[in-house]
């Protein structure tokens, strides 16, 4: 892995304080599964359609999300293939079996 340079460490460490709030997280982690409508996207995570909104916003200026515009809805996805990879080696990491390192 290449070093960063600060201001995109920065930006890392911004995307990551993004994704470390739950509902956020949610709303990424069921975009992960395919493009849906905000409002669809809501309902799943169990948010309301306004704040699902302000989160979906935050996480589309972090370019973590992308959003598509299908009449009168507007609907998201995963941004990249990149984000969508990260997740699900996380995903993966805290699903397996944990062993203590002590004997």
């Amino acid at each position: 892995m290449q070093p960063l340079a600060d201001h995109r460490t920065d930006l890392l460490a911004d995307m990551f304080r993004l994704l470390g709030d739950p509902s956020r997280l949610k709303l990424v982690l069921i975009l992960c599964r395919g493009p849906s409508a905000a409002s669809a996207a809501a309902a799943r995570a169990g948010l309301s359609p306004q704040l699902a909104s302000h989160h979906l916003r935050l996480l589309k200026a972090a370019r973590l999300v992308r959003a598509m515009r299908k009449g009168r809805e507007i609907h998201y996805d995963i941004a990249d293939g990149h984000v969508r990879h990260m997740l699900a080696d996380m995903v993966a990491h805290v699903s397996e079996p944990h062993h203590d390192d002590k004997g």
